[in-house]
């Protein structure tokens, strides 16, 4: 519940920065702490969030913020992971958090796939307790990768669900595929 209040107060805070045209992601992601701070500690939570900015002509990602692991599958299917515990800082800790929050550039090629996702997937539990894994979510991007972003989307889902099986969803499965043009 607490991610879905957060996740209705931050896109007004996205969209308030780039109406302003704010391109440097680490002022963004210390804009939103700080616009949502009050609410996180009213709330009692502590959530992470990360900031994946495009430039489509450059060919550029620009990753901020502490979440979960970026997955890269690259032209040549070879699978990059980018960690993200030195990005950034738990969103409404702290008033100023710029000094925690740092970037990373990834260059993008035609035909790379960018995976963005919640600990919903990597953390979903099979009948038997045992979890779906980074590594199967690699795999199975990675047996994927050639096929459109949605297609790799609904090959992740389904193989997801097929993991869980008729065990309850005990967080919110996010995933996000993206395929440079």
């Amino acid at each position: 519940m607490e991610s879905g209040v957060l996740m209705i107060m931050v896109p007004t805070a996205v969209r308030t920065l780039i109406a302003y045209n704010e391109p440097d992601p680490v002022r963004f992601l210390s804009a939103i702490n700080s616009v949502i701070y009050n609410n996180v500690q009213r709330m009692k939570c502590d959530k992470n969030a990360s900031l994946a900015l495009l430039d489509y002509e450059e060919g550029m990602l620009k990753l901020s913020g502490q979440h979960e692991e970026m997955i890269v599958v690259r032209c040549n299917g070879c699978a990059e992971r980018f960690d993200t515990i030195h990005l950034g800082f738990p969103i409404g800790l702290d008033v100023d958090i710029a000094e925690f929050v740092a970037e990373k550039i990834v260059y993008l090629r035609s035909g790379d796939v960018v995976v963005l996702y919640t600990d919903g997937i990597t953390e979903a539990e099979n009948m038997e307790k045992l979890l779906y894994g980074l590594d199967r979510l690699i795999k199975v991007i990675e047996i994927n990768w050639q096929r459109s972003a949605a297609e790799t989307r609904h090959a992740v889902i389904k193989d997801v669900r097929s993991h869980i099986g008729e065990q309850k969803v005990f967080d919110d499965i996010t995933l996000l595929v993206r395929k440079q043009k």
